[in-house]
């Protein structure tokens, strides 16, 4: 299992080196809502921000193409996704279809430390919330459930959530009416304790309750356009980077 950091890392089909690294700080800076959707990201500005290649920039920019938190336009560039309402409605829809199964896998199949390393990622995102840090908080909610999907050991599932929930992290930057909480802690203290009793039918209840509950806390209208700088995300403490010398294009 992933460690409790509040990163979705996902599975992007690249080797070891700066594209992928790119590939996740700018996953995890877009699922702690540090970048919007709709935010166009030039190859010349994430090149320069990270200090590589524009080759380099583009071979990252279209990993996340392909994950879908990136939407390439053809003569445009490319642009964080910004899910449509349709959308908002059918990604709920299919963790509706999806996480209560995978939750009553998980009842039957958990361990005692893995109980306790999800007991230990709720704790980190109460102290996200404690802090005000919303957008960690709501990371930490998103690989909370790919956690759950890992337990379970379902490698097909897990990477179609992983999906699901990265969709989830842009709809709830663009929809959701109750800035003031991510997902509501009782609901995931309820799957933990219906997880020590190895309880499948609870389990699978309550996430489905769970799902009901984020998907009608979305309200969904149309929301302007934002435009804040890359540069500015990246050159913050929080998403500090390194930059080594400029690579050859």
């Amino acid at each position: 299992m992933q460690n409790v950091t509040g990163d979705l890392n996902g599975s992007y089909s690249l080797p070891p080196g700066r594209a992928l690294d790119i590939c996740h700080q700018l996953e995890s800076a877009i699922l702690r809502h540090r970048i919007r959707p709709g935010m166009k990201l030039a190859e010349d500005e994430v090149g320069e921000t990270f200090g590589v290649s524009r080759t380099v920039a583009r071979t990252a920019l279209q990993a996340l193409a392909h994950g879908g938190l990136v939407t390439i336009e053809r003569n445009r560039g490319a642009f964080v996704s910004r899910p449509t309402i349709r959308e908002a409605h059918e990604v709920f829809e299919a963790r509706g279809l999806i996480e209560p199964r995978i939750s009553r896998m998980a009842a039957k199949a958990i361990t005692e430390s893995q109980l306790e390393r999800l007991n230990r990622h709720i704790a980190a995102e109460h102290e996200a919330m404690k802090r005000g840090d919303m957008g960690l908080a709501l990371s930490l909610s998103g690989t909370f459930h790919t956690a759950i999907a890992e337990i379970a050991d379902q490698k097909v599932l897990t990477q179609i959530l992983h999906s699901l929930v990265s969709r989830s992290s842009l709809i709830i930057a663009l929809y959701w009416q109750r800035p003031d909480t991510t997902c509501e802690s009782h609901s995931h203290h309820a799957l933990l304790e219906a997880f020590a009793r190895h309880d499948a039918n609870a389990a699978e209840e309550i996430m489905k309750s769970h799902i009901v509950d984020l998907h009608s806390g979305l309200n969904l209208v149309e929301r302007p356009e934002e435009e804040p700088s890359l540069a500015d995300v990246f050159s913050s403490r929080e998403f500090a980077i390194s930059r080594p010398r400029r690579e050859p294009v």
